[in-house]
């Protein structure tokens, strides 16, 4: 079981979530089991204005997970809105992320966890080896990818992926827009930090659908990547020594 809050914790899980009745239940069950053993762990699952089931399927957990915490916005403010709640809340220096329709195994979680732990900062990301999505889903993840990985030369063939691994004042450092969550390891080069990719799991989704298609995703990813590459041109680029007295 997952260490009580009352502890410090020195890594948490956070789960943006909205509309995932039937799939948060299971996952955060499934966390505390992957996650036993990795020292004091909290999850928190961050509720983006979900309109069904979701909170009440937490709630039900934290009484018998006392690490389990819920936030909620009161609308929906998309993806990256709710991990950046999430990663502000948490009480842990390392954070771990993962989407909360459980198509990210949780049996990742410690691989990610251990390899952040080596690195000793930076970002590692997690790159789906066999999605198990829609063809029409994977051709397009594909093709924005592709574009991305162009522009922006971040290394990485699947950004889309949910299970992330940080630092939390390094996640907070980074500028916050909407649909950042897309660009960290672009982000994270910028500020200089190292990026390490890991190959993980994917799962069919059990219940409910995406909250995206691949309309919404095009259009707004192509405003967001020439704000990226401006942010990438624009970034500070002398490091301040201090000579010695």
């Amino acid at each position: 079981m997952t260490t009580p809050i009352e502890e410090p914790a020195r890594v948490s899980v956070v789960i943006p979530v909205r509309n995932e009745a039937g799939n948060i239940g299971g996952l955060v069950d499934a966390i505390v089991v992957a996650m036993a053993g990795h020292g004091p762990c909290e999850i928190l699952v961050v509720d983006d204005g979900s309109t069904d089931g979701s909170a009440n399927e937490v709630r039900a957990r934290m009484a018998v997970t006392p690490a389990l915490r819920l936030l909620r916005h009161d609308r929906s403010g998309g993806q990256s809105a709710a991990v950046h709640s999430g990663v502000t809340a948490a009480r842990g220096k390392v954070i771990l992320t993962l989407d909360g329709d459980g198509q990210n195994p949780p049996e990742d979680l410690p691989r990610l966890y251990a390899a952040r732990l080596q690195a000793g900062q930076g970002l590692v990301a997690g790159q789906r080896a066999r999605r198990q999505d829609t063809l029409s889903k994977r051709l397009a993840s594909k093709a924005a990818n592709a574009i991305r990985g162009w522009a922006l030369a971040d290394g990485t063939r699947d950004t889309g992926c949910g299970l992330k691994c940080f630092g939390r004042e390094e996640f907070l450092a980074l500028p916050y827009f909407d649909h950042m969550h897309r660009y960290l390891p672009a982000l994270f080069r910028r500020q200089g930090l190292p990026v390490i990719l890991m190959d993980v799991g994917h799962r069919p989704r059990v219940e409910g659908k995406s909250n995206y298609n691949n309309f919404q995703r095009g259009l707004v990813g192509a405003v967001d990547l020439l704000g990226v590459m401006w942010l990438i041109r624009r970034q500070k680029k002398v490091v301040p020594t201090e000579p010695p007295r």
